[in-house]
């Protein structure tokens, strides 16, 4: 079974679905900011007595979608690499990219909802 990277039906199918998850990231960030907030809640910790929002900038949301390109591009290539080694090291990389970038869709859309 010699196949190529870009000839596997389970990683074109991770792949798709990590570069849908991606754009999805983005344009649910880039739509919920808007330009007269400048305070985002970016953390919530439970065992703060007065406050248990701390509050960032814009960047601080941005964030999200600079995370999502380096965790896509970075295990891309680190799939592609290990695929001719071990074909379920790269679909485990793929799928565990998935769940990374779902993750940050979830906690993003929570952060600013909360706005």
């Amino acid at each position: 079974m010699n196949k190529s990277f870009f000839h596997d039906r389970i990683v074109l199918l991770l792949l798709s679905i990590n570069a849908f998850l991606l754009v999805a990231l983005t344009v649910f960030v880039v739509l919920r900011i808007s330009g007269d907030a400048s305070n985002y809640i970016v953390e919530f910790r439970a065992n703060r007595v007065l406050s248990n929002f701390r509050t960032g900038n814009v960047w601080s949301i941005v964030s999200f979608i600079i995370f999502g390109f380096f965790v896509a591009v970075f295990n891309t290539i680190l799939a592609k690499k290990s695929y001719h080694i071990k074909r379920h090291f790269s679909i485990s990389i793929l799928a565990m990219t998935s769940l990374l970038l779902g993750a940050s869709l979830i906690v993003s859309n929570a952060l600013l909802i909360l706005r």
